[in-house]
């Protein structure tokens, strides 16, 4: 028997009308649903009249899920992975399964749609032809902090964060990046009480206390590009470089170092070949 098909397809973040036809339609011919929480998929599910089977997939169970439901698709079965809201995998469970599927050799398919990140973006209005998509920070301040330290980008920065933290993470980005510094705060998405307001990170935390409503939800926070970029420091770029070389070869540790700090990657390029022949001469 050949193998079954893995679709990895794209739910609302909010508005349930969001989901497409052809979402709705992979939903309805999969044999099976894995979803983060059953009771919400259900929701969805039950909106549009789908009546599939429905089993768990999330980071509690990940790997147990993973083994039945790769066991289910060599059987021939179509498998549909969705998370609670918006695009599998994207600061989501699923990327094992997805992993597992390919060294199978299952057909994946994505279904592209509702995406919390990119609805932020698009509706940010900064001006830019890349961004770097973070997620979610450390939920520990001293590690979210540290986090904030080292990062470090020319182009917006997209992070989630969680209600009881979106008070305290918009304080630290203004201590690390500047009163200045624009973000995009975008709460409830797609949903009854969506807000979505750019201001000046010094501002950010006067918006969430004026009103007790507005720390309440999911947040999508866009960070602006700095105004007025700054020269990237050598000694920090090739610090990143040297760490990163530690685990991937020179032309993927430069292409990353310089997405991080923002050198030229050329150079990083040269300089990491210099790092990689004093190493192999070390342990020679």
């Amino acid at each position: 028997m050949s193998s079954g098909s893995l679709y990895i397809v794209a739910t609302p973040i909010g508005n349930l009308a969001d989901a497409s036809p052809r979402a709705l339609e992979a939903l309805a011919r999969a044999d099976l649903i894995a979803c983060e929480d059953t009771r919400t998929s259900r929701t969805l599910l039950a909106r549009h009249g789908i009546s599939v089977r429905v089993v768990p997939l999330h980071e509690h169970n990940e790997r147990g899920a993973t083994a039945r439901l790769l066991s289910a698709l060599a059987a021939g079965k179509t498998i549909a992975l969705v998370s609670d809201a918006g695009t599998p995998t994207v600061s989501d469970p699923g990327a094992l399964l997805v992993a597992a599927a390919h060294q199978a050799g299952v057909r994946v398919v994505p279904v592209p749609g509702p995406s919390a990140a990119l609805a932020a973006f698009s509706a940010s209005g900064f001006s830019a032809d890349r961004f770097l998509f973070v997620g979610f920070l450390p939920s520990a301040r001293a590690a979210r902090r540290k986090a904030l330290h080292v990062l470090e980008a020319a182009c917006p920065i997209i992070l989630y964060e969680a209600p009881h933290r979106i008070a305290d993470t918009v304080e630290d980005l203004a201590e690390r990046f500047g009163g200045a510094r624009e973000l995009l705060i975008a709460r409830e998405l797609t949903k009854k009480f969506e807000e979505i307001v750019r201001l000046p990170l010094a501002e950010a935390r006067d918006w969430l206390h004026a009103d007790p409503h507005r720390q309440q939800g999911e947040f999508v926070l866009v960070l602006g590009p700095d105004p007025s970029p700054r020269a990237p420091d050598e000694a920090q770029a090739e610090r990143v470089l040297g760490i990163l070389l530690d685990a991937l070869p020179a032309s993927a540790a430069a292409k990353l170092a310089a997405r991080i700090t923002g050198a030229p990657r050329k150079v990083l390029y040269e300089r990491a070949l210099q790092l990689a022949g004093k190493t192999r001469a070390r342990g020679g």
